[in-house]
């Protein structure tokens, strides 16, 4: 967990090629745009041999279920996949619900990469507001099921928990 450009993804990248491969990665990014397939390339270009990219934008519980037990995984990251799930109108509450509940009972290792945008200003408008406060809920929902939590400020991890 942390802010924007904190090194979330690469320090997560590093703890999971720790575990012998092959390792999964789970992306909920969807590239609507140039920018956001620049930052999935780039993404992808320091994933070598040994990975298993899985595209779950929405499907995120179905696609960790699916995995075998054992392998370790990369779920990057939270915050898009909730994106997703509010841009397409869901029932956030229980997709939220849904994911802590499957985070609940690993088979494996597994790392989760969520984004801290609640130590900001307050947003100026009700979608943002609403954002903020689901991914505050939802982080705080996946941390209660985690072994370790840790938050990344400026590149540096931070033990939570």
């Amino acid at each position: 967990m942390g802010g924007a450009r904190a090194g979330k993804s690469a320090d997560a990248e590093r703890l999971v090629t720790a575990c012998p491969a092959p390792w999964a990665y789970i992306a909920t990014a969807q590239a609507y745009d140039d920018e956001m397939r620049e930052r999935i390339a780039l993404h992808r270009s320091r994933r070598g041999e040994g990975w298993t990219t899985i595209d779950a934008p929405l499907d995120l519980v179905g696609a960790i279920e699916a995995l075998p037990d054992g392998r370790p995984v990369l779920i990057d990251c939270l915050t898009l996949w909730l994106t997703n799930h509010m841009l397409a109108e869901h029932d956030i509450e229980a997709e939220c619900r849904g994911l802590a509940d499957v985070l609940s009972r690993p088979r494996g290792p597994w790392l989760v990469v969520s984004n801290e945008v609640g130590q900001g200003i307050v947003p100026d408008n009700a979608l943002a507001r609403r954002f903020r406060d689901a991914a505050g809920r939802l982080n705080q929902q996946v941390a209660a099921v985690a072994g370790t939590v840790l938050l990344m400020v400026a590149g540096l991890p931070l033990r939570v928990k």
